[in-house]
């Protein structure tokens, strides 16, 4: 059986690869346990000084498991109390740069807000479709969505679930650069070892800086996120039918 996370180490570089390919690297049970453990045992480890985090292709992950989630109800997403996987990205000391090689969904566009900032692939689209699959966002959408792309960027995404390529996702802020596809590993490790190269007693408080200011207004929009998601939970029974429409409607699309 694969492993569903690869892990490798360029030098101070560490890589982590999301590798559900066969179900677009959407966060299955083994997945959330996998990433969270492998974020937390990166920012423990003194010798890593930048984090990658990718996905095998044809995706960077499309979030949510919704077949797990149709199997295992409410369950599902009572794992995310224990293993956090995409709140995890935004609170590590370590910066986090996002290679995101294609498709990035739902929980995956939330992962991918998580981090210091993204570099995509020309193959990348973008997409906040938890309404159209009947699920409120928990993950940080609608606090960390508006500040990367502005507010009425933000609303247009979650309301209407449209896919955005990856250039008018760099049009709009959401990323810093688009590069060929079979360039974006290599482009993202040479950032990532400029930034390992930065002594971390300098990069660490660097990076509180960046975090702790934002988080100073990012906190009360998560705390009303989570409250409002907490009180309206998905109607499981519609999910799969909720699931096929918007596949079919972003096959459309791309």
């Amino acid at each position: 059986m694969t492993d569903v996370l690869l892990t490798a180490d360029e030098g101070h570089v560490r890589v982590l690869t999301l590798n559900r390919p066969e179900a677009r690297n959407a966060l299955s049970g083994a997945l959330i346990a996998a990433l969270f453990d492998a974020l937390v045992a990166a920012d423990a480890d003194d010798d890593v000084r930048a984090i990658v985090l990718t996905g095998t292709d044809p995706a960077f992950c499309a979030g949510v498991d919704l077949k797990a989630a149709v199997l295992e109800g409410a369950a599902y997403f009572s794992r995310y109390e224990q293993t956090d996987c995409i709140g995890q990205v935004a609170r590590l000391r370590t910066p986090v740069i996002g290679a995101v090689n294609g498709a990035t969904f739902t929980g995956g566009l939330e992962i991918a807000l998580g981090c210091d900032f993204l570099i995509a692939s020309e193959r990348a689209v973008f997409a906040d479709t938890h309404a159209r699959v009947g699920v409120l966002p928990g993950g940080g959408m609608t606090a960390r969505l508006p500040q990367a792309v502005g507010a009425g960027n933000a609303r247009r995404m979650s309301m209407t679930g449209e896919v955005v390529d990856a250039h008018r996702a760099q049009s709009i802020g959401l990323v810093s650069e688009v590069v060929a596809h079979g360039g974006l590993l290599p482009r993202v490790l040479d950032l990532a070892r400029a930034v390992a190269e930065v002594d971390s007693e300098v990069m660490v408080p660097l990076k509180r800086m960046y975090t702790e200011a934002w988080e100073a207004t990012l906190g009360e929009s998560l705390r009303v996120e989570a409250a409002i998601a907490d009180a309206h939970p998905p109607a499981f029974d519609r999910l799969e039918q909720r699931r096929q429409a918007v596949l079919v409607r972003n096959r459309s699309q791309l």
